[in-house]
């Protein structure tokens, strides 16, 4: 009963970690769309630009001030609470997955370190990460935006590659993701709301507003719309094992953190100009190249794999071992049986004999011969190329023993 909340504790936490997330970037990209398409033709007195749209059946005409209109309005809304929701809920469910259970996924496999250690640096390292930013934007570097952004993309993949030498790569990644949002929450409560209150202050006291908390509000806005791409893909990423399985994670998650902000700049920019029309097919390519630089060798084993520990070896694994792995098909698949019984079935069944699970996780089962022979794709991707699985190397699988499910699908996953 314990695992099925749990279970249904997470779906509730993130979908409403989703539906907020939506509609803050949705929000994001919205305005941003909006001020690069108004119209700036002649515009009224007191206007900067106005635009006419149709959606839902309905015509509506909307209008920016250069400043406010004579008359502030009554009922002014504020965009603040998709923001706060989304950190909210999304720290929340860092919490219930990983660090209410981080030996299961956020201890790397085969490490000494302690629950309250990994949590410590884990949670510790979102707030420093947001002083450090700060500072950086406060500093001579703010002024000149092009430097700070590199200096500022240098930090986080360096934060990747420190999360991913204590946490499991699944851990490392949304690590990355926790800091970056939480970033993007902070500059909007404490850089760009202050700001929005301000002016409207300076406004309604008949005050000229000071120049400085817009000009911060700006950079930091910008920043956030250019981190909305690569947060995107690391909510999606634990889908996607090949990437944060990878030995070399931090290095997947910078090429495509570029090639994310080399999308949303042509979408930025693409009313002025058609400058960066190139960004999309570069893009394009970029993803073709990750694709195949990350592709798992099939062949003398899978170098690129993260190595097990000793320490994971049992003495069983190591006489199952024993069976050399080019002898891997047919007269090879009762020894394969009994590594996927033994290792992967405790979870992956449709009655999970681990506590931690009270339905097989992703719906993946292995309780016939024919089962396993279709999810051998799934198998080699995580179990043997990246080695994610099982989680946190609970049930102990050995290297020999993922060696052997590796030369046994790459004769073809016989059962027979």
């Amino acid at each position: 009963m314990e695992a099925h909340l749990t279970e249904w504790l997470n779906l509730s936490i993130r979908w409403i970690h989703m539906i907020v997330g939506i509609a803050w970037i949705g929000a994001s990209f919205y305005f941003v769309w909006l001020e690069n398409n108004l119209n700036r033709a002649n515009p009224r007195d007191g206007l900067s630009g106005d635009l006419w749209a149709i959606h839902g059946g309905g015509i509506y005409h909307l209008e920016k001030y250069k400043l406010a209109p004579p008359q502030m309005p009554d009922n002014l809304h504020w965009f603040k609470w998709e923001a706060y929701t989304t950190w909210l809920s999304g720290v929340t469910l860092l919490m219930v997955v990983y660090y209410l259970n981080p030996s299961l996924y956020l201890i790397a496999p085969g490490s000494d370190m302690a629950p309250a250690m990994a949590i410590a640096i884990g949670f510790g390292s979102l707030i420093v990460g947001w002083f450090v930013y700060d500072l950086l934007c406060d500093s001579p570097l703010g002024k000149q935006p092009a430097l700070l952004g590199l200096v500022l993309f240098v930090l986080v993949i360096f934060a990747a590659w420190a999360y991913s030498q204590v946490f499991s790569g699944r851990a490392a990644y949304i690590h990355t993701g926790a800091l970056i949002g939480t970033i993007m929450v902070g500059n909007v409560f404490r850089i760009i709301m202050p700001a929005q209150r301000a002016l409207v202050a300076a406004i309604e006291q008949n005050r000229t507003p000071d120049p400085v908390l817009p000009a911060k509000g700006l950079l930091r806005s910008r920043h956030n719309n250019y981190f909305t791409l690569p947060v995107l893909f690391i909510m999606i990423s634990n889908h996607f094992p090949s990437t944060y399985g990878s030995q070399y994670n931090w290095a997947i998650l910078a090429g495509i953190s570029v090639l994310a902000v080399l999308v949303r700049h042509y979408f930025n920019t693409r009313h002025d100009s058609n400058r960066f029309a190139w960004a999309l097919p570069a893009a394009a390519v970029g993803m073709i190249c990750l694709a195949f630089v990350t592709a798992p060798s099939r062949q003398g084993g899978v170098p690129n794999a993260v190595p097990t520990s000793p320490r994971e070896q049992s003495i069983e694994a190591q006489q199952a071992a024993a069976a050399p792995a080019e002898q891997a098909g047919n007269s090879q698949f009762a020894e394969v049986h009994r590594i996927i019984k033994e290792r992967c079935a405790v979870c992956h069944s449709a009655q999970p004999s681990s506590p931690m699970f009270s339905a097989a996780p992703a719906g993946v089962m292995f309780d016939t011969p024919e089962q396993i022979r279709q999810q051998a794709a799934k198998i080699h991707a995580q179990a043997v190329a990246s080695q994610i699985m099982p989680l946190g190397n609970m049930t102990q699988m050995a290297q020999e023993e993922r060696d052997l499910l590796g030369a046994w699908i790459d004769k073809g996953a016989p059962i027979n």
